[in-house]
């Protein structure tokens, strides 16, 4: 009786440290902010709101995001080991063999394209694989030619709320496209504040992410500045085209100018420490307009 008491429990014991390892390579609030982008795509599209087809836009995405963020630490396995950031993740220590994330990476995508082809649409599903392919296979191994994996990486970022628009109403109007371009916009001062974060890091293994010349200089910090400044109007564009109120609009505005003071003080200085309040004022700013533009719609 002991000893099956004891295997039950060493067998639970695997299970749990087997999702927690799931949740950790799949990167679980990376992958549930994508799943969610797409479900704010999803509720700005329509005032008569499904919560089943929502519960399984959040699910099928969340998988085909998941599946993207493997093939990304699969492909990027030995990079990984080198860099300060990374060197603690599942693969780099051995936690789980590449054979097991890539199978885990398949069965994830077929199940949330199934999900998303079956209960939603096809072009939803469509896109979303769109997404995996450019974020996998073609942003991942441009980050060590330049820039442009930037701007090739803002697209499958900035997807999901497109996706979740064309999960919803089975076809890309200009609307979803003003959804989809101030994503898009917002993705390269995020990505930009970042790479100034771990420039060194990203030196190690050839990662040339930051725009111009790589440095961390006035042009680059202007360039940030720019980016971040289109999303002022922008974000005013969901309210002329009324897709919602001026008071999500007000919103927007006010938080893109709060997201473009902090720019100026890394034009000021060129320290880490701006181009860290940079990247959590673009953390702060896309989920708070998001919500902002749902709460104005309903």
């Amino acid at each position: 009786m002991n000893l099956i008491f004891s295997k039950t429990i060493f067998a639970f014991y695997i299970m749990i440290e087997n999702i927690k390892l799931f949740f950790e390579i799949t990167k679980f609030r990376l992958s549930l902010l994508v799943a969610l982008s797409s479900v704010f795509g999803f509720f700005i599209s329509t005032s008569k709101v499904d919560i089943n087809e929502v519960f399984i836009l959040l699910v099928g995405g969340y998988l085909i995001s998941s599946s993207s963020v493997i093939n990304n630490q699969i492909l990027e396995k030995d990079l990984d080991k080198m860099m300060n950031r990374t060197n603690k993740r599942p693969i780099p220590t051995g936690r789980i063999s590449i054979y097991k994330s890539v199978i885990m990476s398949i069965f994830s995508m077929i199940i949330g394209l199934f999900l998303i082809s079956f209960y939603l649409n096809i072009y939803a599903a469509l896109l979303s694989f769109i997404s995996l392919i450019l974020y996998s296979f073609v942003y991942t191994p441009m980050k060590k030619f330049g820039p442009i994996a930037v701007f090739i990486g803002a697209i499958p970022g900035a997807l999901p709320p497109l996706i979740g628009w064309v999960a919803s109403t089975g076809q890309i109007t200009l609307e979803a496209i003003i959804i989809f371009s101030i994503q898009f916009i917002w993705q390269f001062p995020h990505f930009w504040a970042i790479a100034w974060m771990y420039d060194d890091d990203y030196k190690k293994v050839g990662f040339k992410l930051l725009p111009n010349s790589g440095e961390k200089n006035l042009k680059t910090a202007v360039n940030i500045m720019i980016y971040t400044l289109f999303l002022i109007p922008l974000g005013l564009l969901p309210t002329i085209f009324g897709i919602t109120g001026i008071i999500s609009g007000t919103v927007a505005v006010f938080l893109a100018i709060i997201f473009l003071a902090q720019t100026f003080k890394l034009i000021n200085d060129y320290s880490r420490e701006s181009a860290v309040k940079v990247m959590f004022s673009s953390f702060i700013y896309l989920p708070i307009v998001q919500i902002s533009y749902v709460l104005d719609k309903i």
